[in-house]
């Protein structure tokens, strides 16, 4: 019998055979690794994408929503055209209750339905705060009802404000504004001060969500708005990249007296779509509309 006897200094290695062997059982092994793993893996890439755009609509409904809160009572309307989906609205900036009668020592500036004013007094100091102060071109409105006669975008009830100042009692202050005579009294003595119309136009041939603000009030609703002083903001929707997210469906539908004759109701519906991802969302706003 032979035996191997290893001489000093010699050392064992593999043969290619046995490389070859190794590298081959590692591939065998990797792969099957692999296909046990790119279902996890895919899975968490396809939640991580619709987490994302669901965080694009639900701010964009969210952003229609804060808006759509300060709209003035009676002005929300909704017009479908081809494929886009338009939502007005008279931006309301604040507002309060008017003088009526004078005090009991009779002082105060009283707002006049008799004949026309250019004056009255509010029976609070007039907002400081920066979103809330009334500066010049804004419009005063009265009683808006949203009807012939009644309706702010025919500038039926409302006049623009030349100016503010202090009223005739320290707590009071003042609003001047070109002479109107206003229709209708507002039984709770309310008045509004409107900034000036504000859209959101849902298209879905763009894929696109875009607020227009700045353009002029119209008796027609624009659609979409255009104009001198026209300002546009992308909400939702890509405009570039290979596969953008777009807006696949929206609907805008608006209740004018859903709640007891004093409340409006609009229902938003979204579905966006990114990547063969596709998420649906829903949001309800509810709109004051004593006004």
């Amino acid at each position: 019998m032979r035996r191997r006897f290893d001489m000093p200094g010699h050392r064992a290695g593999f043969t290619l055979v046995e490389m070859i062997v190794v590298i081959a059982a590692t591939a065998i092994i990797g792969g099957a690794v692999a296909v046990f793993i790119r279902s996890p893996v895919q899975a968490y890439i396809d939640s991580v994408q619709r987490a994302a755009i669901t965080d694009v609509g639900d701010s964009a409904l969210r952003r229609i929503t804060r808006d759509l809160q300060n709209a003035l009572p009676n002005s929300v309307r909704v017009t479908a055209v081809g494929s886009a989906t338009y939502i007005e609205f008279l931006q309301m900036r604040t507002g309060g209750r008017y003088r009526s009668v004078p005090d009991g020592a009779g002082l105060g500036n009283v707002l006049d339905f008799i004949a026309p004013d250019t004056a009255f007094d509010t029976m609070h100091p007039l907002s400081v705060l920066a979103d809330d102060v009334i500066v010049a071109g804004d419009r005063v409105v009265i009683y808006n009802l949203g009807i012939t006669g009644a309706n702010a975008y025919n500038g039926d009830n409302t006049s623009v404000i030349a100016s503010t100042g202090a009223g005739a009692l320290a707590s009071e202050g003042r609003i001047n504004f070109a002479s109107k005579l206003f229709p209708l009294e507002s039984p709770g003595n309310r008045y509004q001060v409107i900034t000036g119309p504000v859209t959101y136009g849902c298209d879905t041939a763009t894929g696109l969500i875009t607020r227009y603000s700045g353009y002029a009030i119209s008796l027609a609703q624009p659609t979409p708005p255009a104009g001198a002083g026209l300002a546009t903001a992308l909400v939702a929707g890509e405009t570039t990249g290979s596969l953008p997210l777009r807006v696949a469906q929206c609907q805008f539908t608006y209740t004018a007296n859903a709640i007891a004759q004093r409340t409006g109701l609009v229902l938003m519906q979204l579905q966006l779509q990114k990547n063969n991802e596709s998420v649906r969302l829903f949001q309800q706003a509810h709109i004051s509309n004593v006004p």
